[in-house]
């Protein structure tokens, strides 16, 4: 009885949004201003990365699982791609910085990875979690010049890459 009731008030929870305070954040908004630490555990700024271009800062629930991997290794496989373009690729979760160090080493990720695991950069960016639980859901923002210039609200998690280069097009 107390699994099934756990089940349904975690259901509910992430159905009507309890237990999370992100409020959405919508293109044209000023990027957060927000800072972390990345997988080797140093200080991040964001603002440091969108004083140097256009920043994709993509939101994915759990490392090292295998929706976030297909994500985390389109954009691995686009990177010099990307790179050409001048786009910075920041991926956030809430993982701690060592679990993120594991899954940029084992996965070759080429672009650091921020530990959220207090939740306050998905809550600046107005990424709310899943069902409740203490995982960010899977958003990407482009930051142009200090303001939000595209939003995804999910990704197709291997094709990732795609709709961040469709969208880098869609800015030019």
């Amino acid at each position: 009885m107390f699994i099934r009731t756990a089940l349904v008030t975690l259901i509910t929870m992430g159905i009507f949004g309890f237990g999370g305070k992100a409020k959405a954040i919508e293109v044209g908004a000023a990027a957060p201003q927000v800072e972390g630490v990345d997988q080797d555990g140093n200080p991040f700024k964001f603002a440091d990365a969108y004083a140097n271009g256009v920043v994709l800062v993509f939101f994915y629930p759990k490392a090292d699982t295998p929706g976030c991997t297909a994500q985390a290794c389109s954009l691995r496989d686009a990177f010099e791609t990307l790179s050409a373009e001048h786009l910075q690729v920041i991926g956030v979760s809430r993982d701690k910085a060592s679990a993120q160090k594991k899954f940029r080493e084992k996965y070759n990720l080429p672009y650091p990875l921020v530990a959220d695991a207090d939740g306050k950069i998905a809550e600046a960016f107005g990424v709310p979690g899943i069902l409740g639980m203490p995982v960010a859901k899977r958003q990407s923002f482009l930051v142009k010049d200090g303001k939000v210039a595209w939003k995804a609200e999910s990704a197709e998690t291997a094709k990732h890459a795609g709709e961040v280069q469709a969208a880098l097009d869609a800015l030019k």
